[in-house]
């Protein structure tokens, strides 16, 4: 009797994913490489790791043994593709922040991270980390879908929380349109909204910032809302809502968040979700 194959351990793998094959985690800043490497292992797939010289945690790094392991600076682009060739690894993966501005800045970039910086018209993190994603797969190497492995971790469709969404739907509608022409016109990914008014839009300085600046108005049945471009490039640009959101939200005085669900990651789902809980916030996926 022929034995059908096992299912895939994350629905965000390409179809003929070999669970055989090695994948490596370039690993930025924060817990989302580690949440990331922690799902990688338990799906039994064998794993390594490409760690950024100040920004992936030691906590990370001391889990690998040294053969399993290279540690770059960030910008030694030439460098991290020997060490996919040298692992004989079939995918790569993204997981954390290295932004471009830390990529490159006050760094000297080798051969490689300099052609690539050459070669491009606008420099920007989708510029920038699409070119680096073209070298990954000349060398025959799969970047994968950043939120491979980590289902559980993603926005889901309806209420998240106790507390459910009380703000008007038409609020809410006027609240993802504005989040989504943000997100059209590359300004950003998220926005606050209240009763049909523009709060603040998410720019450069990121979203802790923007959340800061909505709360300085009344904030009573205002909405924060996270996107994603229409041709979002899941490789290496998630939008994620974690611990340190949540908290700027609850300092600001924003109690209502509306994230789209499949496309924004919970970081550290069940720990925001409890506390969203005793901050009395409603987080709901759309």
């Amino acid at each position: 009797m022929n034995q059908s194959p096992p299912p895939k351990p994350s629905v965000f793998l390409p179809v003929d994913f070999d669970p055989r094959k090695p994948v490596a985690l370039i690993a930025g800043r924060g817990n989302y490489p580690i949440i990331t490497a922690a799902a990688i292992k338990r799906a039994g797939v064998p794993l390594r790791l490409v760690a950024m010289d100040d920004e992936t945690s030691p906590e990370l790094i001391a889990g690998f043994p040294a053969n399993e392991r290279v540690i770059l600076n960030v910008g030694q682009i030439g460098k991290m593709l020997d060490a996919l060739k040298n692992f004989g690894a079939g995918y790569a993966l993204m997981a954390g922040q290295v932004k471009p501005k830390r990529l490159f800045h006050g760094l000297t970039p080798d051969l490689k991270a300099a052609a690539i910086l050459f070669s491009l018209k606008r420099r920007n993190a989708e510029t920038i980390f699409g070119a680096i994603a073209e070298e990954i797969g000349r060398i025959g190497v799969t970047l994968l879908d950043a939120r491979s492995f980590i289902d559980d971790e993603m926005a889901t469709a309806g209420a998240m929380t106790a507390r459910k969404l009380s703000i008007d739907q038409e609020y809410v509608s006027h609240g993802i349109h504005i989040a989504r022409e943000i997100a059209r016109l590359d300004i950003g990914q998220g926005c606050v909204v209240r009763k049909g008014t523009v709060l603040a839009v998410e720019a450069f300085e990121g979203t802790d910032d923007m959340l800061r600046r909505a709360g300085s108005f009344k904030t009573d049945e205002a909405l924060f809302v996270k996107t994603v471009k229409v041709r979002q490039d899941f490789r290496f640009d998630v939008p994620v809502f974690g611990l340190r959101t949540l908290q700027t939200m609850h300092e600001s005085g924003l109690a209502a968040a509306a994230l789209e669900a499949g496309k924004v990651i919970v970081l550290e789902k069940s720990a925001v979700l409890k506390q969203a809980g005793d901050w009395n916030i409603a987080l709901h996926g759309f």
